[in-house]
């Protein structure tokens, strides 16, 4: 049976369980990392030298880097669907993954560690400002590329919309202003009707607000 190790609120750690839902696929989920510790274990950090999560562990393979464990579980388990078979949709698929992680999420942790994290009265409202248009600039980068289609890679899911899908709950519900995107909105919505990203994605992450105190360990 695939293992999976991480704790269930982390980003990382939902987008591997998203995917594992939408395939279907049986797992073992054991929390890791957070107020559960274990990330320094001998035992994890000869899984994952890097010792953060998550790591899967499917056999003898084990396999850590969220993006990369998309990728494995959709090609093994889904070829053709969330795994696109076509070269160029799946160029494009891996680009926006690959996009998720250069660009996207600069902007995005210090709104969510800058704003939702730390408590109002360490904020630095002036630098909160600018990293809230910033991240309405780069999301309006996925609200064009979506002109004309109902998911970033076409018509149908694919490994490409996980990553950014997964950071668009919380991108809604946060109390924040956001720019006009009616295709990523639109994209959104579509997702919010997938019982696989109302089980995993759509849950309470209340627990983590104003849990960063500046100069304070974590």
């Amino acid at each position: 049976m695939l293992t999976i190790l991480g704790r269930a609120n982390s980003a990382n750690v939902q987008k591997v369980m998203w995917t594992v839902h939408e395939l279907g696929l049986e797992y073992d989920r054991k929390d890791l990392g957070g107020p559960h510790g274990g990330l320094d274990a001998e035992g994890y950090r000869a899984l994952n030298p890097n010792g953060v999560i998550p790591t899967i562990i499917d056999g003898d393979i084990v396999v850590w880097e969220s993006n990369a464990i998309i990728r494995y579980l959709t090609q093994k388990h889904d070829d053709g669907g969330l795994w696109p078979s076509d070269p160029g949709e799946r160029a494009c698929a891996d680009m926006w993954m690959d996009w998720m992680q250069t660009t996207l999420t600069g902007p995005l942790v210090k709104v969510w560690f800058g704003f939702y994290r730390t408590p109002e009265k360490y904020h630095d409202k002036e630098q909160i400002a600018l990293d809230i248009a910033e991240l309405g600039r780069v999301y309006g980068l996925v609200d064009k590329a979506l002109e004309g289609k109902a998911y970033i890679a076409g018509d149908q899911l694919t490994m490409g919309d996980i990553p950014i899908g997964l950071t668009l709950y919380r991108y809604f519900t946060i109390d924040i202003d956001r720019p006009a995107l009616p295709n990523l909105e639109a994209t959104y919505r579509r997702l919010t009707e997938r019982p696989a990203y109302r089980d995993v994605v759509m849950t309470d992450y209340t627990s983590l607000k104003d849990t960063l105190i500046p100069g304070q360990a974590h």
